[in-house]
């Protein structure tokens, strides 16, 4: 079932791209090169959904670079807070471990015996 919906959904991006990349075969020039106009230095030359698509997928890499950096802040807090956390859970451990130990001696001392 989760195939068939994966399908229903991917067959008909992959058509629409298909035919946005068969309707911009033409060749396009895109230029690196901003001062010189009239014969640029840095020139690339090649299909203009080539072109469109690498631009899509700087754009996300771009994005997602972005995204990333604007999140360190709220990786650095939930890192702090886990180690807050862990440092708290070996100190609870600790104490109970602790109580359990007093309250075994105190048990064995009332019952006349020693541990």
């Amino acid at each position: 079932m989760k195939l068939f919906f994966k399908l229903l959904l991917l067959l008909p991006v992959a058509a629409i791209v298909l035919a946005f990349a068969l309707a911009n075969r033409q060749t396009v020039s895109v230029s690196f090169d901003l001062l010189a106009t009239q014969s640029p230095a840095l020139t690339m030359s090649a299909p203009m959904f080539v072109v469109l698509f690498a631009m899509l997928m700087l754009g996300i890499l771009i994005g997602g670079v972005a995204a990333w950096f604007s999140q360190a802040r709220l990786r650095r807090d939930a890192r702090r807070l886990r180690h807050e956390a862990d440092r708290l859970r070996a100190q609870t451990e600790r104490r109970s471990g602790d109580a359990a130990g007093r309250g075994g001696n105190a048990l064995a001392v009332l019952s006349g015996t020693r541990a």
